[in-house]
């Protein structure tokens, strides 16, 4: 591992640890994003998992899920919270940091409007730090009056939003693009529970479905527009994927609780 530097300022002031500070600025790592309700997380289990299974990948050692529960734990009791946005970040020489926000709006999403963007995510399985690529592209989105950036090849396939997965209904199934893409813990959790299918999905095949919808940690939203092709709100497959995610019991991040 690169030598910290031996003096580290933010915003003019010394840091406290320089070669933890050095470690978190190397944007070298990966993270996971979870809502905490009353100190349980839905999908607990799929998280420790994907922090394990990246941080064996990225740093050839495996991350202890009894550790990251009582970082989690202890993080939240600082703070005071038993409701939060909490993040969970692997860095190298498996130096974890966690970090508790205020809780994302509990229920239904505001309806999105997406624009898609040339590009795909390297590594898309890693939920990896450094994603310039998507952020550059979500926040030109954003400038240009959409939600969301919705990635796709430069033949048009599309494999996820910049910062969501993204589902289409036919009809009769709701359909996951197949495209490599990082697969979210809502998306995993909801896919068993809806009857979905995955098969390759390009821009040419949007007018052929009925409806759409974005997932990730903090909601789950209808698509009304993906650039000009326009979709309905379709109210009974909402209902339907909200009761899916809603028949997901937390479990606690408190071992025994």
């Amino acid at each position: 591992m690169t030598t910290p530097p031996a003096h580290i300022e933010i915003d003019g002031v010394p840091a406290a640890e320089p070669g933890l500070l050095a470690t978190l600025m190397s944007g070298y790592g990966h993270f996971t994003a979870m809502q905490v309700r009353d100190g349980r997380v839905k999908g607990l289990g799929l998280h420790l998992e994907r922090l394990d299974r990246s941080t064996r990948e990225l740093f050839g050692r495996g991350l202890d899920g009894d550790r990251v529960r009582a970082l989690a734990v202890g993080a939240l009791e600082k703070a005071g919270r038993r409701d939060a946005s909490l993040r969970v970040y692997a860095y190298p020489d498996v130096r974890v940091a966690v970090t508790v926000a205020e809780p994302a709006p509990d229920g239904p999403g505001a309806p999105q409007r997406l624009t898609t963007a040339e590009y795909w995510r390297p590594a898309p399985h890693i939920k990896h730090l450094g994603g310039f690529g998507q952020n550059y592209h979500r926040e030109a989105a954003a400038r240009a009056g959409f939600d969301e950036a919705l990635l796709t090849s430069p033949y048009g396939e599309i494999a996820e939003g910049a910062i969501t997965n993204i589902a289409f209904w036919d009809g009769t199934s709701v359909v996951w693009p197949s495209a490599p893409c990082l697969e979210g813990i809502t998306m995993a959790l909801l896919e068993p529970r809806l009857g979905s299918v995955r098969r390759p999905v390009t821009l040419a095949d949007l007018p052929g479905f009925r409806a759409a919808f974005v997932t990730n940690s903090r909601t789950i939203a209808p698509v009304t527009a993906i650039d000009e092709t326009a979709f309905a709100v379709d109210e009974d497959l909402m209902e339907r994927v909200y009761a899916a995610y809603a028949s997901v019991e937390g479990e606690a991040l408190r071992p025994g609780a």
